[in-house]
């Protein structure tokens, strides 16, 4: 299973990526493997103020549909279009062309705060 050591992961198995104080965040090889194919990323929540583990999105497989939580607080700046017309990159590279959104991070401090790839290794095994 692939946990890069340079993200921060969270319980529900979303990743962020904090570049400056702008975030790309996505889900984790293992949520994608759990949820299977992939058929639908839906997030209508670009330019909303949001606080940690609300919900921003929903992604649908072909036997379940998922919550999508944020991981810290922040501002979606930018959704992954792409996804749209493929949604299998989801599956293909969760941790590349698969990702969900941009946002602009209220405190990078949480980031920090989150799980370590060991830390995230522990939740999955």
């Amino acid at each position: 299973m692939n946990i890069p050591k340079e993200l921060r992961y969270t319980k529900d198995h979303e990743w962020i990526r904090l570049e400056g104080d702008i975030a790309t965040v996505g889900i984790t090889e293992f949520a994608q493997s759990e949820l299977g194919d992939i058929v639908f990323v839906e997030i209508e929540t670009e330019g909303e103020s949001l606080d940690a583990e609300e919900i921003f999105g929903t992604i649908e497989a072909v036997k379940t549909v998922s919550d999508l939580f944020l991981p810290v607080a922040g501002t979606i700046m930018e959704v992954n279009a792409a996804l749209a017309d493929n949604p299998a990159a989801v599956n293909d590279d969760p941790y590349g062309e698969g990702w969900m959104i941009k946002m602009k991070v209220n405190d990078p401090a949480d980031v920090a705060a989150l799980l370590d790839a060991e830390a995230y290794s522990g939740v999955i095994h």
